[in-house]
């Protein structure tokens, strides 16, 4: 901050050079009276001074002059008092003479010493001379003054006596300009952070006082409105926004909020907010929101997290179903959502799980923010922890320069759907729980706790509670998880649910396969609703993709079922007699299971994908299998 002292006299001149060492700050001294003083200022504040300090009627004339804050060096009454030295008994008439800031309260001292004073108080510089000459005349033989008084009364040939300023209210003239440069300062910088603000903002905002003369205008303004701040600042609101509806608001007091309005070829998001200081409505503000660039913005991070595999695609609106207990499931999902608690989905395999959990998500206020899944089955321990808390670097051999983000830190702001979580070690189930309560993830191989703001949705087709009491599940993390639960039901409870779902899945198999299938008959649906669907939803699809492959004609029919075994024991066929000798060559299910799975992966050469396809189960479902074989490796 640049401060300039303009001294009307040589004395304060070096009085003031006297102070700068004293106090050890810096400013500018300059020597010039009234007009001249005036002249001067003007200059420095072109030179870009900041503070000006000054006396007397000098003071007086810059203070008119400049724009810049101008200190005044105070006179006191001692500094007046001195100029009566050696007068007490004095009888004759004594004029102070000079402007009314310096010679104000004079007359109290006249009183105390015992003289007869009489005041000259000068407007203007050039009326000095004048009044000092009428005072003469009237019988003042002594004129005490400041510069202005003093000047006209020795340029009269006429006693006169200086009155000066002392050091100590030199000082604190000093002292007043550097504490308001620091003022100053601050208040520079508030303002200069509250423009880059309002600046850079994404909303449009404009203010206006009560009368609607427009005070702020920022950039996104201007490029809404398609007018500079130049040409709007100062104008009334309806200029620049027409039908503006900022009157109201300043009438009424009250918000308005989210309104939307068309400005040229755009659609804006409007909020107005009545200014409202002591009680009264001084003004408003309303920012804008370019609703097409909202929308384009959405996109892009839509985009951008589809990119990378975090976006849920299902809404409750893509599920299909007639039944009363879906309807009730559905129902209890929608509510779920609105909420922030942990939700439990339970389900046999090929229910549905990771599509409520993605409906939920996209009906939640995070359908903004990414969906992150992962199914705790389908990876080993070591892999599955470091998926999910990540790892710094050089946490252990192998590990990525710079580090992992987990799935968790991906999550941030949105969701994460643990899918099979009955499947989870032990020892990552303690680590999922510090996470639900704490809400900050540790990498592995680090010691820095990450914040994440994320809802978990878990999914299984395990009993938990029974895992709960044989020790293979955490009973705090069973009742972390289960805060909300919800119970899909299996198909055979919904089979009037399967003609919707049919006809939909014949349409995306004829599609796929360049056929022209319009429907399946009474017959071959007839024979579908028979079946009990051990796969669920997920078995039927694969029935109906099969059928469809198989399809010559326009209609799925009861021949074209008849690759499923069960569907030729339900048709009414005669079972194969028995290849058993006798009730000892007969062995367990599992181990039968077991035996018939390892020997198609090893027919498709351990590929988990063909397998599972030949099986008619997901990849998840043969997972689990193959660990309870020990075969996952």
């Amino acid at each position: 901050m640049k401060i300039v002292l303009i001294a009307p006299y040589n004395n304060l001149l070096e009085t003031a050079v006297e102070v700068k060492k004293d106090l050890n700050v810096e400013f500018e001294v300059e020597l010039g009276d009234l007009s001249e003083g005036a002249k001067i200022a003007v200059e420095w504040e072109k030179k870009g001074a900041d503070i000006i300090i000054s006396r007397g009627g000098t003071y007086k004339m810059i203070k008119e002059a400049v724009s810049v804050p101008v200190v005044e060096i105070k006179v006191s009454p001692y500094d007046i008092l001195r100029q009566f030295q050696g007068l007490i008994g004095y009888s004759g008439l004594i004029g102070v003479a000079g402007y009314w800031n310096v010679i104000y309260g004079c007359e109290v001292i006249g009183e105390v010493l015992g003289l007869n004073l009489i005041k000259v108080v000068i407007e203007k510089e050039e009326e000095g001379p004048l009044q000092v000459a009428k005072a003469a005349e009237e019988g003042v033989g002594l004129f005490i003054g400041d510069t202005i008084g003093a000047r006209s009364a020795a340029s009269l040939g006429l006693k006169s006596r200086l009155i000066t300023s002392g050091k100590e209210a030199l000082a604190n003239a000093v002292n007043e300009a550097f504490r308001l440069a620091e003022a100053i300062r601050a208040e520079k910088t508030k303002a200069e952070q509250i423009k880059t603000i309002v600046d850079f903002v994404h909303d449009g905002i404009i203010a206006v006082d009560k009368q609607g003369y427009i005070s702020i205008y920022n950039k996104m303004a201007e490029k809404i409105f398609k007018k500079s701040a130049q040409n709007a600042v100062g104008q009334k609101v309806e200029k620049v926004v027409p039908n503006t509806k900022l009157y109201e608001v300043i009438k009424s007091g009250k918000p308005q909020l989210g309104e939307l309005q068309k400005i040229s070829d755009i659609m804006i998001a409007t909020n107005r907010v009545p200014i409202i200081v002591d009680n009264e409505v001084l003004g408003a503000v309303a920012t804008f929101q370019d609703v097409t660039l909202l929308q384009s913005t959405e996109q892009k991070i839509r985009r951008q997290m589809a990119d990378r595999g975090l976006v849920a695609d299902y809404k409750f609106e893509d599920l299909l179903f007639k039944s009363h207990v879906m309807e009730e499931v559905v129902k209890q999902a929608k509510q779920y959502a609105k909420l922030e608690s942990t939700v439990l989905i339970n389900g046999e395999t090929g229910t549905g799980k990771e599509l409520f959990a993605q409906s939920i998500h996209n009906e939640s206020k995070r359908k903004f923010g990414p969906f992150v899944a992962v199914n705790c089955a389908a990876l080993p321990e070591n892999l599955l922890e470091s998926e999910l808390f990540g790892y710094a670097e050089g946490a252990f051999t192998g590990a990525r320069k710079g580090g992992k983000i987990g799935l968790f830190e991906l999550a941030h702001r949105g969701t994460i759907f643990l899918d099979e979580i009955g499947e989870m070690p032990l020892n990552l189930q303690s680590r999922l729980l510090r996470v639900i309560q704490d809400k900050r993830v540790m990498r592995i191989g680090d010691d820095r706790l990450i914040p994440v703001d994320v809802r978990i949705i878990c999914a299984t087709n395990r009993n938990l509670l029974e895992m709960v009491r044989e020790g293979r599940f955490r009973e705090d993390l069973y009742y972390r998880i289960s805060v909300l639960t919800i119970n899909l039901p299996a198909l055979r409870e919904r089979k009037e649910d399967i003609e919707i779902l049919v006809q939909n899945f014949i349409r995306h198999f004829s599609l796929k396969n360049n056929k022209s299938i319009l429907g399946i008959t009474p017959e071959a649906m007839k024979i579908l609703k028979s079946l009990d669907y051990p796969g669920n939803v997920r078995e039927l699809e694969n029935i109906i993709e099969r059928a469809c492959a198989l399809c010559e004609g326009q209609f799925i029919t009861g021949e074209n079922l008849r690759f499923y075994n069960q569907i030729k024991k339900s048709n009414g066929q005669s079972s194969p007699k028995s290849v058993f000798e006798d009730s000892h060559d007969i062995k367990p299910l599992r181990e039968m299971e077991n035996e018939y799975i390892k020997n198609v992966l090893i027919h498709f050469n351990g590929n988990i994908t063909k397998t599972a396809e030949k099986l008619g189960i997901d990849r998840t479902t043969l997972w689990r299998k193959l660990k309870n074989m020990k075969l996952h490796h």
